[in-house]
C-alpha cells in the first residue's frame, strides 16, 4: 500500500547537541577528518564512509541514544571543539582575504554556473569528472577564503544507480531523492515564504523553481528545482535527472540553469546583504543563457542590445571542457526562438539577436543549429580550456570564430585542472604526512594556498612537500600494503552485492573470498565509458592479458569501474564485454568490474591502486583528474599522453604509454599499437618494477617513485593551486574590464566596435616593402635590421582605431610561419593622395634559417582584451592562407 504523501519528520536534537545540526548542514564534514569522525562515533554501525550522511543518521539516532550524547561529556568537549573549528575556518581570513588586505584588485564575488556539482556522495547530483572538478572547485575556493556563488539545478532522480544484469548487461535505476533528507535547506523569503524563480515560457506557461541552499564551507551553493505545484506535470519534470530527455527538456534545463541562476543569485544577494558578483563563470556551455539574462538586467537602464553586450561581457569568463564537437549541446533554431521574444523569455529583445549568439558562422558550421558553447564564447571576454593541451585543441576546434588568425592566437587560454586533497588524500596518507609537519600545516599544504617558504631553491617544490622525503621506505611500503589491504576488503564486499543483485545465490559466491591479494600489483581504470576513453582496450589481446593477470612470479591484477550513458547502447556494449571477460572463473580473482562508480567508490579506489590506467585516444581526453586523485595518494600514473599528463608528465611520476595518433593508420590498426604498447610497458618495465626487491627486501625504485610523485607532483594538482590562477589570470582581469566599463563607457565601445566592423571589408595592407637593401638576393645575416615600409588602406578609420604589426618567424617549406613573434609599425604622417596611410618600422633579425615575415591589420582598442577579440584581421593578398607574406632564406 503506497502512502498518498511523503514527508519528512526531522529529529529534536537535546540541548546540548543542537550544534551537530549546523556540523551536519555544512558540507565541510565531507572533507573535515574530525567532523566526520564525531559523527561515526554517534553510531559506529549507522555510519559507512562510502555513503555517509549526517542528516540522515542523525535522523536515524534513537532518543535513547542522543540522550547518551547529550550526557557525554568527553562526546560534547569533542563538539564544542568541531564547532569552534567551523566557526573560525567560516569567518576567519584566508589566502583571498589577505590578497586583498595587501591591495589586490579582486572581485568582491564570483557567481560559478555548472549542470552539476560532486561535492559528496551524500548530494548525488553528478555524472562524472565535469561535477567532480566543479564540485572540488567550490571547495578549494572555500579553503582559499575566494567569495564565490555556486549555481546548479537539483535533479531529484541525480543521475542513474548502475547494477549489472546476469549477461553483465549495465541496468539504469533512479531513486528519488527528497531533499529534506539531504544536508540542504530551502532558500526563504524574509516572511518565511520560499523563494520561487520564475521563467515565461511559450504559450503562456510558466516554468517554476524553489531554491535549495548547500554549505559548502564558506561557498553557499544554489540548486533550482522545478518539482513545485505550482507547475504542470511537465514542468515539474525539467529538473528530474542528470543530462536526460529530448532537446526541448534540455533547453528548459538549461534555460532555468542560465537565466534562473541568475535570477536565484540576485534574490540570494538582496537576502542575505551578500556583494554581487563582478563576475560570472561559466563551466561548460550548458549555463551559457546566464548572459543573456545580464543582458536583460541592464537594458532597461538604458543600455541597448550591443552596450549591454559589452558590459556582460567584460565581466564574463568561459570554461570549455570538450575536445570534441559532438560533446556540445546543440539546438535548433527554431526551438530556442519559440522560448524567446514577446511569448517567452527576454520580451522586447530582437530574437535574430539571441539567435545570432549562438550561430555556427564558421567555415563547416550548421546555421541553422544554436551552438551553446559558441555563445558561450561570444558572451564572454575571456575563455579557458581545462589542460595546456586541451587549451591548444580548443583554439583548433573554435577557430573558424576568428577567421585569419592562427589557432595559436585564438583567444582561448588554459587553467589546469585540479583536485581537492582533503577529499582525495586518504587519512593513512594524510597522517602518515602530518606526522612529519604537523597536523595544521598538513591541512594547510593540501588545501593548495601559498605559503612564505612556498619553493625550494631551484626545484620549484614546496618545502613543506620536501618534508615526504624523510618518510622511511619502510613506511611507504606499509603504507601503499595497508592501502592495499584496504581495497581488497572494498572490492569483495562490492563484488558480493553485485552478485547477490544478479541472482547469484549464496552458496555459489564462496569464490569472492579470494578476489584480488593485498601483496599483488593492483592497476585501477575508472571514469565514464564513452567510447574515446577505451574501456576494452586492455582486451585487445586477451590471451596476452590473461598471462599478465597470471603470471606465476609478477601477476597484476585490475579493478575496473564505469557508467555508460543511459542512451549509449555501445558504451553499455564495452562494460558488457569487460564483465563477461571478469566473469571468466580463470581469471574472476585477478580483474573485477565494479559497478555503480561514484564518490564513495572512488575514494576507496584511488589509494588502494598502485597504477591508475588511463588510456583515450589522444587527444580527446580534455584534462582527466582521475589519475591526479591517484598520485595524491602515491599511486604512479601509467597513459597515454593527454590532457593533464601530457604537460607534466616525468618518468619519475610514471609511464607514458606510446601513441599512434597523427600517423596514417585507421582507429583499429590504432588500437592494436597501442594496446601492444601497453602490455609490454606492463610486462616490461611496471611489473618487474614493482616486484624486484632490494637488500632489504622492499622494491627500492619503485618506493622512489612514490615519493617522487608524492613530492613532485603533488604540489602541482592541487584544485588550490588552480582556484589561484583562476583568481589571478581570470577572475581578477574580469572584475577590472567590468568596473572599466560604466553605462557610456559601453555604449561607446558598442559603437566603436559597430563602426570597426562597418569599416572593415575597405581596411588593406596594399603594398609592403623594405627599404634597405639589407636582405638583396633574398638572404641577411644574422643580427641585421630591415627598416619595412607598408602602405594600409583604413577604409575611413582613424589610425587610432587599429594596430599595424609586422609578423616574424622561421618558415615550414609551405612558408607557413612558426613561433611567431610581431613588432609595430607606426603611422609617418598623414593620408596619400590615394587615400593611404603609410607606416614604418624596424624588423631585427634574431635567428637563422629559413626566415618570413607579413603584415597585418588589427582593431586596435584600451578596452580589448586581446588583438584576435572581434575576429578581425587584414592581410596582404599574398599572406592570406598559409603563406608569409616575405621569405628571406
Amino acid at each position: 500500500m503506497k502512502a498518498i504523501r511523503r514527508f519528512t519528520v526531522r529529529p529534536v536534537l537535546p540541548e546540548p547537541l543542537r550544534p551537530l545540526h549546523d556540523l551536519a548542514h555544512n558540507l565541510r564534514w565531507s572533507w573535515h577528518t574530525e567532523t566526520r569522525e564525531l559523527f561515526r562515533s554517534a553510531d559506529p554501525e549507522g555510519w559507512r564512509p562510502a555513503d555517509a550522511d549526517p542528516v540522515r543518521l542523525l535522523g536515524s539516532l534513537s532518543a535513547g541514544r542522543l540522550a547518551e550524547l547529550a550526557a557525554d561529556e568527553e562526546y560534547l568537549g569533542r563538539l564544542a571543539d568541531a564547532s569552534a573549528d567551523l566557526a573560525e575556518y567560516l569567518n576567519g581570513p584566508r589566502w583571498y582575504q589577505e590578497q586583498r588586505a595587501a591591495g589586490a584588485e579582486l572581485p568582491s564575488a564570483v557567481a560559478y554556473f555548472s549542470p552539476e556539482f560532486g561535492v559528496t556522495a551524500a548530494l548525488p547530483q553528478y555524472s562524472g569528472g565535469l561535477g567532480i572538478l566543479a564540485g572540488d572547485h567550490l571547495k578549494a575556493a572555500s579553503d582559499l577564503g575566494v567569495p564565490l556563488i555556486g549555481v546548479g539545478l537539483l535533479y531529484r532522480h541525480g543521475y542513474f544507480r548502475q547494477t549489472l544484469s546476469r549477461e553483465g548487461w549495465q541496468q539504469e535505476h533512479y531513486p528519488v531523492l527528497d531533499p529534506n533528507e539531504l544536508p540542504l535547506d530551502l532558500v526563504r523569503e524574509a516572511d518565511g515564504a520560499p523563494v520561487r524563480v520564475v521563467l515565461a515560457l511559450p504559450g503562456g506557461r510558466s516554468l517554476h523553481a524553489c531554491v535549495w541552499l548547500a554549505r559548502v564551507g564558506r561557498v553557499p551553493l544554489l540548486l533550482l528545482d522545478s518539482d513545485v505545484e505550482e507547475n504542470a506535470p511537465g514542468e515539474r519534470d525539467v529538473t528530474d535527472r542528470l543530462y536526460g530527455g529530448g532537446s526541448d527538456h534540455r533547453l528548459l534545463q538549461e534555460m532555468l540553469l542560465g537565466i534562473g541562476g541568475v535570477r536565484a543569485v540576485r534574490t540570494w544577494c538582496r537576502l542575505t546583504g551578500t556583494p554581487e558578483p563582478e563576475v560570472f563563470h561559466t563551466n561548460e556551455g550548458h549555463a551559457g543563457f546566464i548572459g543573456l539574462e545580464r543582458i536583460r538586467e541592464l537594458i532597461p537602464t538604458g543600455l541597448d542590445f550591443d552596450a549591454a553586450l559589452e558590459v556582460v561581457r567584460a565581466g564574463t569568463v568561459f570554461t570549455t571542457h570538450t575536445p570534441v564537437p559532438a560533446g556540445i549541446d546543440r539546438f535548433d533554431r527554431g526551438l530556442v526562438a519559440r522560448h524567446f521574444g514577446d511569448d517567452g523569455e527576454l520580451p522586447g529583445v530582437a530574437v535574430e539577436k539571441i539567435l545570432r549568439l549562438g550561430t555556427e558562422t564558421y567555415p563547416g558550421g550548421e546555421p541553422e543549429l544554436f551552438n551553446m558553447a559558441v555563445m558561450g564564447l561570444r558572451l564572454a571576454q575571456r575563455a579557458n580550456g581545462v589542460s595546456t593541451l586541451h587549451g591548444a585543441v580548443s583554439r583548433e576546434m573554435f577557430s573558424g570564430l576568428w577567421p585569419g588568425f592562427d589557432p595559436a592566437e585564438v583567444p582561448i587560454t588554459s587553467v589546469t585542472n585540479g583536485v581537492h586533497a582533503p577529499t582525495w588524500v586518504a587519512p593513512e596518507v594524510f597522517r602518515l604526512g602530518a606526522g612529519r609537519i604537523g597536523e595544521s600545516r598538513a591541512h594547510q599544504v593540501l588545501a593548495g594556498g601559498p605559503v612564505a617558504d612556498e619553493a625550494s631553491a631551484g626545484t620549484g617544490t614546496p618545502r613543506r612537500w620536501d618534508a615526504v622525503t624523510g618518510i622511511g621506505d619502510q613506511e611507504i611500503w606499509d603504507l601503499r600494503r595497508e592501502l592495499r589491504g584496504q581495497l581488497v576488503t572494498e572490492v569483495r564486499r562490492r563484488l558480493y552485492a553485485s552478485w547477490r543483485r544478479r541472482g547469484a545465490g549464496t552458496a555459489e559466491l564462496g569464490w569472492i573470498d579470494g578476489v584480488l591479494d593485498p601483496d599483488v600489483l593492483t592497476i585501477g581504470f575508472a571514469r565514464r565509458v564513452p567510447s574515446y576513453k577505451r574501456l576494452t582496450l586492455m582486451l585487445r589481446d586477451r590471451d596476452r592479458l590473461r598471462a599478465l593477470l597470471l603470471h606465476p612470479a609478477r601477476p597484476i591484477q585490475i579493478v575496473v569501474a564505469g557508467k555508460a550513458h543511459p542512451a549509449d547502447d555501445g558504451g553499455k556494449r564495452l562494460v558488457q564485454e569487460l564483465v563477461r571477460f571478469a566473469d571468466d572463473a580463470g581469471v574472476r580473482h585477478r580483474i573485477v568490474f565494479l559497478p555503480d562508480y561514484g564518490m564513495g567508490m572512488a575514494q576507496k579506489l584511488y589509494p588502494g591502486c598502485d597504477v591508475w590506467l588511463n588510456n583515450p585516444l589522444r587527444p580527446l581526453e580534455a584534462c582527466g583528474t582521475s589519475g591526479m586523485k591517484a598520485a595524491l595518494n602515491g599511486c604512479l600514473n601509467l597513459s597515454v599522453r593527454d590532457g593533464w599528463w601530457d604537460e607534466w608528465f616525468d618518468p619519475d611520476f610514471g609511464w607514458e604509454i606510446p601513441t599512434a595518433d597523427g600517423s596514417a593508420v585507421d582507429e583499429d590498426r590504432r588500437d592494436e599499437l597501442e594496446a601492444n604498447a601497453l602490455y609490454a610497458l606492463i610486462e616490461d618495465r611496471v611489473a618487474p618494477r614493482f616486484y624486484d626487491r632490494g637488500a632489504g627486501g622492499l622494491p627500492d625504485r619503485w618506493i622512489e617513485m612514490v615519493r617522487s610523485t608524492l613530492v613532485g607532483l603533488g604540489p602541482r594538482v592541487l584544485a588550490g593551486r588552480m582556484v589561484r590562477e583562476y583568481v589571478e589570470r581570470l577572475y581578477a582581469p574580469a572584475a577590472r574590464s567590468r568596473r572599466a566599463l560604466d553605462a557610456g563607457t559601453a555604449r561607446d565601445l558598442a559603437r566603436w566596435k559597430g563602426k570597426v566592423r562597418a569599416a572593415w571589408s575597405g581596411v588593406s595592407v596594399d603594398h609592403v616593402e623594405s627599404v634597405s637593401d639589407t636582405a638583396a638576393g633574398g638572404s641577411a645575416e644574422l643580427g641585421a635590421s630591415l627598416a619595412l615600409r607598408a602602405r594600409i588602406a583604413l577604409g575611413g578609420l582613424e589610425p587610432d582605431d587599429v594596430e599595424v604589426q609586422v609578423v616574424a618567424g622561421r618558415v615550414d617549406s609551405g612558408d607557413a610561419i612558426a613561433d611567431a613573434q610581431t613588432f609595430p609599425l607606426k603611422p609617418v604622417g598623414g593620408q596619400d593622395l590615394d587615400d593611404r596611410w603609410l607606416y614604418e618600422g624596424p624588423l631585427a633579425l634574431d635567428r637563422t634559417g629559413p626566415y618570413g615575415y607579413t603584415v597585418r591589420v588589427l582593431p586596435a582598442h584600451p578596452l580589448l582584451a586581446s588583438s584576435a577579440e572581434l575576429g578581425l584581421v587584414a592581410l596582404p593578398a599574398e599572406a592570406v592562407g598559409e603563406g608569409a607574406g616575405v621569405l628571406l632564406r
